[in-house]
Order: structure tokens, then sequence, then C-alpha cells
């Protein structure tokens, strides 16, 4: 049995996943509690965000974030391959900086127009 504080809404309700009888969730208030407890436990995902280089602009940093969450071991290399991209300015909210993340499927965007 694993002890873990749901982190889908600002109730943070504390769950108690039993592996040995299906990745069962109890201690819920809701469904996305049950569907949290589960995947955190089979294949834990995370939104990157992150800031690369960029040329051209005010700040020589421009905040990123991955469109939707890739799995939580590989934020390392991640963040690794972030290490390598330099924009040029302009960017704008929403552009895709790096396509395909690390084959995740996962596009890292840009979060802020430069």
């Amino acid at each position: 049995m694993t002890d873990l504080t749901c982190i889908v809404c600002p109730k943070g309700c504390h769950l108690h996943v039993d592996e040995k009888n299906g990745y069962r969730v109890t201690g819920n208030s809701c469904p996305r509690g049950a569907e949290y407890g589960k995947k955190e436990l089979t294949n834990p995902t995370r939104v990157l965000t992150s800031t690369v280089r960029i040329t051209g602009a005010r700040y020589p940093r421009c905040p990123v974030k991955t469109d939707r969450p890739i799995p939580k071991g590989m934020m390392f290399r991640a963040m690794a391959e972030l290490n390598g991209v330099n924009l040029s300015s302009p960017v704008r909210r929403g552009d895709i900086a790096v396509s395909d993340l690390l084959g995740t499927g996962a596009n890292l965007i840009v979060t802020k127009d430069m």
C-alpha cells in the first residue's frame, strides 16, 4: 500500500493505492484522484517548464513548457536537450521551439512573446 497526496486540485486528498489489488485507490474525493493515484505508480508524467537561450531579445532566456506531460524518468534527458536550444527573436507565445521532444510526442512551446 502506497500513500500519496493528490495534486490534481487544491483539496489535496490523502490517497491510498493498493498495488496488490490492481492499483485500487481509496481516499479520493473525485474520479480524477483515483486516476492520478493509479497513474502516479504505473507511469508518472510531468509537464516540463524551463527556459532556453534566445538571441536578439531583451532578455537572454525565453520561458518554455511542454504542451503535454512527458515521462518523469525522462526529465533529466529533456533538460539536457534544452541546453542545446537557441531561439532567435522574435518568437510568439505558442510557437514550437522543439517538436516531438525526445520522441515523446510532446512539443516544447514558447510561453512568452519575445
